[in-house]
Parts: structure tokens; C-alpha cells; sequence
């Protein structure tokens, strides 16, 4: 067999983990997907549309580490980018391939179909360089193994998205094969120097506060950080908090735990222990208008201490060129035997009510969202994963209590809606062990509603709850209006057509608790297929604190030009 840029490029995806990858197919990309299909153990996927192949990539990575989408050129990777633009704000190193025109083609003057209709095809490519961190094109073939390590290596390192994109022509070109995956994954190492001397800033921070508290943020797990902020929350005794968008990035259980604070809309008793602490350590948190409640919880100061993945920032110095695991460890060392700094988690202790547990609703009432939160954190494991969408889902997930090892996967930065029937689409398909839980409204879900379609064909348990309550809920909170109507669709009854003569997948209606009960009852027996529980709520039923955080991101959105 003659070893190609396709062979090249698909053993790549292979050895940095992926077993999977999404597609799309395209006639700019059809060989290219031949060549990707001679893989030994690495499967293709395929999805509905490419704006869900991104999502669904990004799913994959959340889950795996990595993931890759295979597009066509133009008419399916400009629909891709969005989602790519997504992984960019997330952190995600997701793969975006796109075959191309033939090499031929490029400076002929050529007009091709799926282009804008000027001889000019690198528009593409020049999009791309703004939504990824690297951004290469392949016109011949003995480039393409530099071109793909170099894009592969950086999204690797940097924890963003690249985009590869193959002429169709040489897609099946002979190509020499691949070193040692080492070439790739390798890191920069700290430097020596500027860790000591970050080090020495922050455990002066610490020596010179009474009552310090650390700040998980959101870049923690692309830090490849998790363990170590258990360690250090360990060493110090302090008080942990969550921003909303890292909920499950440090175990709930943990007894410095204090829950996820989001100014007004912080878990009971985390708003009062934040304000009161007089230090801050914050681990790659993402300040935005969402996570600071329209700036209202924005942390900084000379009381605050930022520790990035690959530079901290204390008393007014930047340190760059350290890795966020080696200052951890580093500190850890260094306040080792010192006395705890646990007046914060003393102080959380005492002022923390017990959370009185939700009681069951009548059967045949009609169903609220406090019942459906009710029954759906019941099924919470440590192997479970929580999807939810952008809207009132991510403030019932704040609301649940988490099993050590259970998941809540959240598109907080980029907040896309309908994101997450994709990117569960590809989350299980890298976890498929794992029960998975999709928790979504029904305007999103109109948006990606057919990859339910490819879980029904990869025969997918995932479980969907989907919040029919006849609009955009969110917008209405931060602005409502006609446009925030959406038509209703009988939603349990897709499934019937998504199965068509060989699907197992089931739809329910629950219009109480009792007929909610029933559907999970099912959805849980069934193995062969996803379980769409379509739960029919009334409009005005939400959180208050979907209707708090809401009044203030549309205060920020509704600021006045400021004079120039």
C-alpha cells in the first residue's frame, strides 16, 4: 500500500488518542476520506451538517482530550468555523480538516464551484488563521508532514483549535510516514529562573493575608490542573469556590469545597465567604460579562493573584514561560509544614445552612422545574456527564450536588445555543460507558435537532431532557420581544421519525411528575439508543436566578455610549 498524506495525517490523529473522528463528505474531501477510512482504529463518524460535525468534534474533545472534523471546502468549513470558533473560546484542541480545490487550480484564474465565485480561494484559510491557533495549507505533498506536525503540535500545546486544510488532489499523494507521536505532545518546559521568582511572589501573596480563598476557573482542565488544585487546596486549608463555568472541575465533595460563587447568583453562603476573604488565588479563571454578572462580580485588585496556564500575575509583575502544574507544586512545597490558612473554610462552615432537600411533587400535578430538577438529579452517578445548554439548564446545573467523578459540561464563553445536542452527540461517542445526560430548552434544540439522528444510528443511551416551554427563556430574561417566540414541535414524536425502519430510540411526553418518573424509568432500561423525555413546563418557570443574572447582563448590555 502506498503511505499518502492522508495515511500521514490520519495516523497522526490516531497517536495522540483519537479514535474517532467526525465527517462530512464533500467532493473536495472524498479522498481524502478514503485514505482517513485505511486507518487501523481510527473510525469515522459521520454527522448531519458541518456547523454539528464542529460541535460534535468539540463534544469529542471535551471528553478525549482531542478531537478532528473532515469537511468540505467553502460551503461546509465556513459553516464549520462557527463551531471552531467555539473550541477557541472553550480551550478545546479540536482538528478542523477541509479538503480544498485542486492544487492546479490555485493562481489559474480558475472559477470553481463552492467558492465565492473569484479565482481567489485562500479566503478560507485566511478566516481560519483568526479562529485557531494554527492554521496551514496543503498543496504538496512532501510539505505535508511538517505542515500537519506543526499544526497538530501547537493545538496540542496551546489548548485551541487548528485547521488543516488538503488540496483534493493530493490528498492521496505519496508522503513519508510519521515518527514518534513525542514529536508532538512534547512540552516546553518552565523556565527554571521565572518559576522560582513567581513562586516567591505568591507565597509572599499568601505569607501577607489572614483569610485567603482560591477561584477555580474554567481553564483549569485545559491546565491539566484538576489534581493539582486538589493538592494545593490540601496544603493551604483554605476555602475552594467554582466559577459557574468550571462546576465538577474540583470535586463537590471535597471538605474545603464551598460552592460556586457568581456573585448575586452564587450558591448560598459562597458570595458571603468570597467577600469576606482578603486574598484571592484564582486558577485560570475567565472573567466575561456572563461569569461576572454584567461585571458585577469582577475579582482584581492587589488582592487578587492570577495563576494562569502558562503565567501568573501577583503584585503587579507578570511571570510568563511557567506551566500552572509546576507553580502548584512548586508553592506546594514551599508552604509545606507552614501553619493552615483555613480561616476562610472555618468561617464557610459557620455560616453554611443545611440545604433542605426538594420534596417529591404530587404524581399527577403538573410538572414544574423544581419536580424535574428533582428527578434528574436523582439519577447522578459518578460516572454520569451533564450537558447543559445555554439558558436555564446551566442554573439547574448549578443546583445539583455532584458525585465525585460526575461531570457538567458547559459552553459558557462562546454560548451558542443548540450547542449541546452535538456536542453530546460527540461527547458520548468518546465516552460510551458513561451515562450521559443532555439537558436542553426548545429553542435550542431546533437549531441541532439531527444528530439525535447519529446517536439513533451509533445506538447511543444518552438521555435528553428537553424543557418545552415554548420560547428562547434566557432571552426573555434579558430582553424579550415577539422574536423570542419559537413553533412548537411535537418533539417526542421526532424520534419516530429520526428511528425510521431501523432505530431504537424512544420519545416521551411529561406533562407531571408521575409520567416524568415513567419515561426515565424507560429511558434507563434503554440500551440500544437515545431517550428524548420532552418535559412540558410552563413559560414563566424558571430559576430566580436565571431572572437575577438576567436584569444584570441586560444593565451591561443597555450601558450608554461612553463620550469619546
Amino acid at each position: 500500500m502506498t503511505y499518502t498524506v492522508g495515511h500521514y495525517l490520519g495516523e497522526r490523529l490516531a497517536q495522540i488518542g483519537l479514535r474517532d473522528h467526525f465527517a462530512v463528505a464533500g467532493d473536495y474531501n472524498l479522498v481524502l476520506l478514503d485514505q482517513l477510512l485505511e486507518i487501523e482504529g481510527l473510525r469515522q463518524v459521520y454527522c448531519c451538517n458541518e456547523l454539528n460535525c464542529g460541535f460534535s468534534a468539540e463534544g469529542y474533545a471535551r471528553a478525549n482530550g482531542a478531537g478532528a472534523a473532515v469537511v468540505t471546502f467553502s460551503v461546509g468549513a465556513l459553516s464549520a468555523l462557527n463551531a471552531i470558533g467555539g473550541a477557541y473560546a472553550e480551550n478545546l484542541p479540536v482538528i478542523l480538516i477541509s479538503g480544498a480545490p485542486n492544487s492546479n487550480d490555485h493562481g489559474s484564474g480558475h472559477i470553481l464551484h463552492h467558492t465565492t465565485g473569484t479565482p481567489d480561494y485562500g479566503y478560507q484559510l485566511e478566516i481560519a488563521k483568526r479562529l485557531t491557533c494554527a492554521a496551514v495549507s496543503i498543496t504538496a505533498a512532501e510539505h505535508a508532514p511538517v505542515q500537519i506536525d506543526h499544526a497538530i503540535r501547537t493545538a496540542l500545546r496551546e489548548k485551541k483549535p487548528a485547521y488543516i486544510e488538503i488540496a483534493c488532489n493530493v490528498a492521496s499523494q505519496p508522503c513519508s510516514r510519521p515518527g514518534p507521536v513525542s514529536a508532538i505532545v512534547a512540552d516546553v518546559p518552565s523556565d527554571p529562573a521565572t518559576l522560582k521568582v513567581a513562586v516567591d511572589a505568591l507565597a509572599r501573596f499568601l505569607d501577607a493575608r489572614k483569610k485567603p480563598i482560591i477561584l477555580v476557573g474554567s481553564r483549569l482542565r485545559a491546565a491539566g490542573c484538576e489534581e493539582a488544585a486538589i493538592r494545593l487546596a490540601d496544603a493551604l486549608g483554605c476555602a475552594v469556590v467554582s466559577m459557574a463555568a468550571a462546576k465538577s472541575f474540583f470535586p463537590e465533595d471535597h471538605p474545603a469545597y464551598a460552592g460556586t460563587y457568581w456573585g448575586d447568583v452564587s450558591s448560598p453562603g459562597a458570595q458571603q465567604i468570597f467577600d469576606w476573604a482578603d486574598g484571592v488565588l484564582c486558577l485560570t479563571p475567565v472573567f466575561n460579562d456572563y461569569s461576572t454578572v454584567g461585571w458585577t462580580a469582577w475579582p482584581k485588585g492587589d488582592n487578587v493573584a492570577l495563576m494562569e496556564a502558562r503565567h501568573i500575575e501577583a503584585a503587579g509583575t507578570t511571570y510568563d514561560g511557567v506551566h500552572l502544574r509546576d507553580v502548584i507544586e512548586a508553592l506546594i512545597a514551599r508552604i509545606k509544614g507552614q501553619p493552615k490558612k483555613d480561616a476562610t473554610l472555618v468561617e464557610y462552615n459557620r455560616i453554611k445552612a443545611p440545604v433542605a432537600p426538594v420534596a417529591p411533587a404530587a404524581p399527577d400535578a403538573p410538572l414544574v422545574r423544581a419536580e424535574m430538577a428533582r428527578q434528574i438529579q436523582a439519577l447522578l452517578t459518578s460516572n454520569t456527564s451533564v450537558i447543559a445548554e445555554t439558558g436555564d439548564s446551566w442554573f439547574n446545573a448549578m443546583q445539583m450536588k455532584l458525585p465525585r467523578g460526575a461531570r457538567v459540561e458547559l459552553e459558557m464563553q462562546w454560548g451558542h445555543i443548540g450547542w449541546s445536542v452535538p456536542a453530546t452527540f460527540g461527547y458520548a461517542v468518546a465516552e460510551p460507558e458513561r451515562r450521559i445526560i443532555a439537558m436542553i430548552g426548545d429553542g435550542s434544540f431546533q437549531l441541532t435537532a439531527q444528530e439525535v439522528a447519529q446517536m439513533v444510528r451509533l445506538r447511543l443511551p444518552v438521555i435528553i431532557f428537553l424543557v418545552n416551554n415554548r420560547g428562547y427563556t434566557i432571552e426573555v430574561q434579558i430582553h424579550d420581544g415577539p422574536y423570542n417566540n419559537v413553533k412548537n414541535w411535537d418533539y417526542a414524536g421526532l424520534m419516530k421519525v429520526f428511528n425510521a425502519e431501523d432505530g431504537h430510540g424512544l420519545g416521551f411526553r411529561a406533562t407531571t411528575g408521575a409520567e416524568m418518573e415513567k419515561a426515565i424509568a424507560a429511558a434507563l432500561a434503554n440500551k440500544e439508543g437515545p431517550t428524548l423525555i420532552e418535559c412540558q413546563i410552563d413559560r414563566d418557570d424558571c430559576t430566580s436566578d436565571l431572572i437575577s443574572w438576567g436584569r444584570r447582563v441586560a444593565s451591561a448590555n443597555a450601558r450608554p455610549p461612553s463620550a469619546r
